[in-house]
């Protein structure tokens, strides 16, 4: 498979402190890929590094066949953690303003601009000041405006930031949108419900070193399957059942107590059901639960989400 970017033993140190140790892996070009980890992980350096904003203290880099991200600057969109724009601006000169940085004369830049904004349902807002829009609206204004020159390569730090659960599930669309053309996306984030629903693959980070890559069917697997059990039974009942691991409880909204078991690899819970039926448990619920990337997340990392 083509690789739009690739690492090799990619490290950052600042002064005595090691923020990204020894990271390789690779972006597949035309897919999703999440870089997942804790704040405080590494991964805005390691995203800058890549984008050339920053040199690297050891490793090699490469971006769309170049050693070197600035001089395929013109095929590369970046939405940056830290968010700006120009508050006095209007949207359409706005995004028109970013794309002609990159080549777009600005005629054909207006145009885009003011299509984009429709398409995105922000056609009445593009000749108010961006002071006056939401920060739903402006962000995705400021997503356009990386937008807007048609990049092969789209990099995008912490997007979901502060946004709505509505204007998150916009601008899941608009990553889908950009992909479905035929754009590579790499996008950071600490919230795996956004990489679950959206990547193709996904990398973990923890303290500055990566701690997985891959699918994220083969990330689930690092997290073992769980039964939930909810009745008037106690812990105790949970525990004495075959083939289960740990278990925790906490009271459940009806007065009754909900029980999470693990399940070893190869357990599905037939056992313990069977148990629970033979002694006759009062039992409401008993439901097998698959690892979420979340799940997954807490393992690789150790706990440190």
């Amino acid at each position: 498979m083509v690789s739009a970017v690739s690492l090799e033993g990619v490290s950052k140190t600042y002064d005595d402190f090691h923020a990204v140790r020894d990271v390789s892996f690779e972006v597949p070009a035309g897919r999703i890929t999440g870089f997942l980890g804790p704040n405080g992980a590494g991964k805005t350096s390691t995203l800058r590094m890549i984008l050339g904003l920053m040199p690297a203290s050891a490793g090699r880099i490469t971006v769309l066949g170049a050693n070197d991200a600035t001089r395929v600057r013109q095929r590369i969109g970046f939405l940056p953690e830290e968010r700006g724009l120009y508050k006095r601006m209007t949207p359409v000169d706005a995004i028109a303003f970013f794309a002609g940085l990159k080549g777009v004369p600005e005629a054909e830049g207006r145009r885009r601009a003011k299509a984009m904004l429709e398409a995105q349902g922000l056609g009445p807002a593009a000749k108010k000041p961006i002071k006056d829009l939401s920060k739903g609206m402006a962000q995705k204004v400021q997503l356009l405006s990386a937008l807007a020159h048609e990049p092969e390569l789209v990099v995008l730090d912490e997007p979901f930031s502060g946004l709505d659960p509505v204007n998150q599930q916009s601008l899941e669309a608009m990553i889908r949108e950009i992909a479905a053309r035929g754009a590579t996306v790499l996008f950071s984030t600490h919230v795996m419900q956004h990489a679950e629903r959206l990547c193709d693959k996904v990398v973990l980070m923890a303290k500055g070193r990566k701690v997985f890559d891959g699918d994220v069917a083969a990330a689930r697997c690092a997290a073992p399957r769980a039964l939930v059990l909810e009745g008037d039974l106690s812990a105790a009942d949970v525990a004495a059942l075959p083939g289960l691991g740990a278990v925790t409880s906490e009271p459940s909204p009806d007065g009754g107590w909900r029980h999470v078991a693990l399940l070893p690899a190869d357990g599905g819970g037939h056992e313990a059901l069977k148990a629970a039926f033979a002694r006759d448990l009062a039992l409401r619920r008993f439901e097998l639960k698959e690892p979420s990337l979340h799940d997954a997340f807490i393992v690789l990392t150790g706990g440190q989400a």
